[in-house]
């Protein structure tokens, strides 16, 4: 087994809204505007940090999920997407706080992936309403398995220079960690929240600016010298030699996916798998194609549809065409946003839309999220997408649910864990269609890209799936 150096850093925080984000996206800009290649990896099945990073970096964000994935999939997935370039910069954005996780072994939280991948940790802390106490928090993080290599603090949210004496003071002292940074308190610096975190790219005016005040800050205010010397103190990793899994067929097919501010929750490596099953990917805009194009399947991702149904609706011919399709035997594959999309109407706001009607659904939208984190399903019967008693892993956050069903819903799933679309049933099944609350990643789930190109490709072939 060989060892290969990829610089590398995790940013992370004790707990949830520490500034971890903005701190990330700083970062990232600041290294872009330096000419330094950098690349950036979300953990956790997050969508909208994704979108953040990419405008920051000018490169694709990945998501790394060990409880989605396993933690050796993580591993492979961080060496496939940074392998290719080795001396460029690789940043990793924990989600919630360092040692937050499912397993109380805490395996699947950032510091089992800080663990997996042997990275550095830099971490924000929220100065508020702490003083010297701010190093036993801080010693508690090391103290807690699994144990990260803590390379680095920077504070956040300071109120003044004693205060950042105090706590700097404390830390080196204690914790033998270097405070890189204070960042003063700052109301504008601050990214809207709404739903499953941070307000999307697409509804935030002047978002590259925003990232560029962002990165101006973390110059002022901290060592970016020192906190660039962080990413080196990464020890090799193991570099597994890993064959491609064999596909069992090879179209060319093409695939449509609904992409654009409506539809907008896809992960890369999702994509990606279907490409590399042989599919063609065409982006069709939702809210101004009205005739789909030629396309052997659809994909229908997650978002925020219920923001725009006026525009969507507005789109009658779409709505229609996308029924026909479907009645005509065009294998789809939708998920949360894609569902309600596909469903017979939605009550929002008080007000009335009918969307597509191939779902016997009507959609509602509660004031809590209905399913919000892990889902964990089993599949009860056979189906052109999952065979009988196959178990997945999948997230869900919406917070829509059915407030009335007319005729009879097939349900792939069983809900082990989580809501799904009824509480005990996820997956809708008609014709060739399957939609689903559950957005599943595709490194967790092998065959999922591999029965989505087959199925498009049967239906090339003889114009429906037999």
């Amino acid at each position: 087994m060989e060892g290969v150096r990829l610089p590398r850093l995790m940013i992370s925080a004790p707990q949830k809204s520490s500034g971890k984000t903005i701190v990330s996206l700083g970062i990232l800009y600041y290294l872009r505007s330096k000419g330094i290649s950098v690349r950036s990896f979300k953990k956790g099945p997050d969508f909208i940090d994704p979108m953040w990073h990419k405008v920051a970096s000018g490169n694709e964000c990945y998501n790394l999920d060990p409880y989605l994935t396993g933690a050796n999939v993580c591993l492979e997935l961080f060496l496939k997407h940074s392998i290719h370039e080795k001396n460029a910069l690789s940043l990793i954005e924990g989600n919630h706080g360092l040692h937050d996780g499912v397993s109380l072994d805490g395996s699947d939280s950032s510091a089992g992936l800080a663990e997996t991948l042997k990275t550095p940790v830099l971490l924000v802390v929220d100065s508020r309403k702490i003083n010297r106490g701010i190093a036993a928090l801080v010693m508690g993080i090391q103290a807690m398995p699994p144990h990260v290599i803590l390379a680095g603090v920077i504070l956040n949210q300071v109120r003044g220079q004693r205060q950042v004496d105090k706590q700097k003071q404390a830390i080196e002292e204690y914790c033998k960690v270097p405070v890189l940074g204070a960042i003063p308190i700052d109301e504008e610096l601050v990214i809207p929240e709404r739903h499953l975190g941070l307000t999307t790219v697409e509804e935030t005016v002047n978002a590259s600016k925003f990232i560029q005040g962002a990165a101006e800050r973390l110059m002022h205010y901290c060592d970016m010298n020192a906190i660039n010397s962080l990413f080196y103190q990464a020890p090799p990793l193991p570099l597994y030699h890993t064959e491609a899994r064999a596909s069992r067929f090879s179209p060319v097919v093409k695939i449509g996916v609904f992409r654009d501010a409506a539809f907008c929750f896809y992960y890369p490596d999702n994509l990606n798998a279907l490409r590399d099953q042989g599919a063609e990917l065409v982006f069709i805009d939702s809210f101004h194609e009205s005739l789909l194009p030629d396309v052997d399947a659809l994909y229908l991702g997650g978002g925020f549809p219920e923001l725009f149904f006026e525009a969507l609706c507005a789109n009658k011919v779409l709505l229609r065409e996308v029924r026909e399709r479907v009645e005509s035997g065009l294998p789809l594959y939708a998920e949360c946003g894609g569902l309600i999309y596909l469903s017979r109407g939605a009550l929002y706001e008080g007000k009335q839309y009918a969307l597509t009607g191939i779902l016997p659904l009507d959609i509602g939208f509660q004031q809590r999220p209905a399913g919000h984190g892990y889902l964990d399903l089993r599949s009860n019967r056979e189906s052109a997408w999952f065979r009988k008693d196959t178990q997945i892993r999948a997230h869900e956050f919406h917070y829509a649910t059915p407030l009335m069903t007319s005729g009879n819903c097939s349900y792939q799933f069983d809900v082990l864990r989580g809501y799904g679309v009824t509480g005990k049933r996820d997956g809708v099944l008609y014709r060739n269609l399957f939609a689903s609350f559950a957005h599943l990643h595709a490194a967790g789930n092998p065959e999922w890209a591999e029965t989505f190109v087959s199925l498009a490709a049967q239906f090339k072939a003889t114009g429906d799936i037999v």
